[in-house]
């Protein structure tokens, strides 16, 4: 049993796990390994929105940053996916992932100008980045074999850890836990640049990206997360998206994964920026809509055992003030962190 803190960055602990160090947890879970040369990594996510069918310029713009991830410097890995937002806005997101900050940065200036600079007609356009030091970031897999989101940049898996199936088994596994509260200082505010708006959020932020990958279920599997699990889970990433903000959830997505080709794949993903990892622990533990899915869950996992081919992973960052940055142009008031915003600079 391993721990899901890398050996290199380990620490003397001066705040406690939530459970004794003889701790088994009832079945396995792996988390992503990165080379420990890599420090830091980078999430950024481009977003187009519009209304109805896409426009042109939503399809020149997809085009167009796929192209821009395929040139030099660009992302180890990157990932499409598509939603409806509380204001009735189709929304696609273009996930990219990169474990280089100097080859990001270099690659970033020119797409973000490309990207949040020209307004394009019937569209809006935002950018979202993290780019955490590895010890304020996590992840979970119900499995080894097919690594989602960040994990697809990482060197590989780990052995079976222990810091999983328990409330409280999010916060260990993150390395600064080992020290930190990571308590938010701050709130956000909104920047305004031309037509561009930026927000600058609060240290502390967390965001989360929680995914399912029904794919390789037979029959009467599918039907059973369908029917019994899927129902239930949207509803609670629908109580996030509209009427989160009362519990710290900024914003809340549930993406529908597209494949290459454009079509809707078998897997989703839940992607949310919170005020803070405590809140999002809040959510998880206790609130009506997230008991619901876990007794839904535990329901279909208990029913299945060992041969449920669903295939469950997350990955969860707090992020430091100065690892974030949020950009939005022409888009609703109501877009991502833009939700979040309580004050106004000119």
């Amino acid at each position: 049993m391993e721990s899901a803190i890398p050996l290199h960055l380990e620490t003397q602990r001066t705040r406690h796990k939530r459970v004794p160090d003889d701790y088994q947890p009832p079945y396995p879970s792996f988390v992503a390994r990165y080379k420990p040369a890599v420090s830091r990594v980078v999430m950024a996510y481009f977003g187009v929105q519009y209304r109805g069918a896409a426009p042109a310029a939503a399809t020149a713009a997809l085009a167009e940053i796929a192209a821009r991830f395929a040139a030099e410097g660009g992302p180890s890995h990157w990932d499409r996916a598509r939603y409806v937002d509380r204001a009735g806005y189709e929304t696609v997101v273009s996930v990219a992932y990169w474990d280089d900050v100097a080859r990001f940065d270099a690659w970033f200036a020119p797409a973000r100008e490309a990207w949040t600079v020209k307004a394009r007609e019937g569209i809006g356009t935002f950018i979202e980045v993290l780019r955490p030091a590895v010890a304020r970031h996590e992840t979970l897999f119900s499995s080894l074999d097919r690594p989602e989101g960040v994990a697809a940049i990482a060197d590989g898996m780990s052995g079976e850890v222990q810091e999983h199936a328990y409330w409280g088994g999010m916060r260990d596994r993150i390395p600064l836990s080992q020290t930190d509260p990571m308590t938010p200082g701050g709130a956000p505010e909104l920047i305004r640049d031309g037509a561009r708006l930026r927000v600058k959020a609060h240290d502390n932020l967390c965001l989360i990206r929680s995914g399912q990958d029904w794919s390789d279920t037979e029959a009467s599997e599918r039907k059973l997360y369908l029917d019994d699990v899927e129902p239930v889970l949207r509803e609670g990433m629908d109580f996030l998206r509209d009427d989160g903000l009362a519990i710290g959830c900024y914003a809340n997505r549930y993406m529908q994964v597209l494949s290459t080709d454009g079509k809707v794949s078998e897997k989703s993903y839940g992607q949310s920026w919170w005020k803070s990892l405590a809140a999002l622990e809040r959510w998880a533990e206790s609130h009506p809509t997230h008991v619901k899915i876990f007794g839904a869950a535990m329901k279909y996992l208990s029913t299945l055992g060992p041969s449920a081919k669903l295939r469950l992973y997350h990955e969860v960052t707090v992020a430091a003030a100065d690892e974030q940055f949020f950009e939005y142009l022409n888009c609703h008031s109501k877009t991502g962190m833009l939700a979040a915003v309580e004050t106004v600079n000119a």
